[in-house]
């Protein structure tokens, strides 16, 4: 908390940009993302948004501004997709941002009685609501990650998913959340032949992303078997 103090107090500094190093978008080493998730939850990162906010505009602005918003709008910016990015095992997927209402932290799951089909894990306790919790991992068939195969062993840390879709609410523990990710269709490559088959039955497309294969999942299709597991 000194330190958003002190960023508060020098609208002239540089910024700290420390999420771009340690943070999301850095090598997610902070030991704060334990408890913010993510950096624009950080009071560091929203001391940094006021310092940029109490900086004297530069005079070259309003000219640079009207020559940005009189220029004509990019077609391809227009068709940008917005999805969250996660990790279910070994596989780092996505799904669309309009449907993963919340990403919080783990808490405790109940078990339920005579419910033996892997895919229902039990109910779990979100802002006072009962919701079921399901293990994305039997949905889509996810490969279980062999001994030492993650990279950020010891930075990642399991998350839930809160989804909703078609009136349908339950929530999914993940085993590491990127957070929202923005990109062009074009950017999208076809499924390639090696791709595990369950995992394909439910990916659309694959989406390049530093250095990963992420599966864009049909959430129509997901959320289809989730209902036929919950019947």
């Amino acid at each position: 908390m000194a330190e958003r103090v002190a960023i508060a107090r020098q609208p002239d500094a540089a910024v700290h940009d420390c999420w771009n190093r340690i943070g999301v978008r850095g090598d997610g080493s902070c030991p704060e993302l334990r408890q913010y998730v993510h950096c624009r939850n950080c009071p560091v990162y929203s001391a940094a948004a006021a310092q940029r906010l109490d900086a004297e505009v530069p005079a070259s602005y309003a000219a640079e501004r009207t020559v940005h918003f009189a220029a004509a709008a990019r077609s391809d910016d227009a068709e940008t997709r917005s999805v969250v990015i996660f990790r279910v095992a070994s596989e780092w997927l996505a799904l669309p941002t309009a449907v993963v209402v919340e990403v919080t932290n783990v808490p405790p799951i109940h078990s339920l009685p005579h419910r033996s089909n892997g895919v229902v894990l039990g109910l779990v306790s979100v802002r006072g609501e009962l919701l079921v919790c399901i293990s994305l991992r039997d949905v889509i068939g996810a490969e279980p990650p062999s001994a030492g195969s993650h990279e950020r062993k010891g930075t990642a840390y399991r998350r839930l998913l809160v989804l909703r879709r078609d009136g349908v609410r339950v929530v999914a523990p993940v085993d590491e959340v990127h957070g929202i990710h923005r990109f062009r269709p074009a950017e999208l490559t076809p499924l390639p032949s090696t791709v595990a088959k369950a995992t394909g039955t439910y990916s659309t497309s694959v989406l390049p992303w530093r250095g990963h294969s992420v599966g864009t999942l049909d959430d129509q299709l997901l959320f289809y078997s989730v209902k036929r597991s919950l019947g």
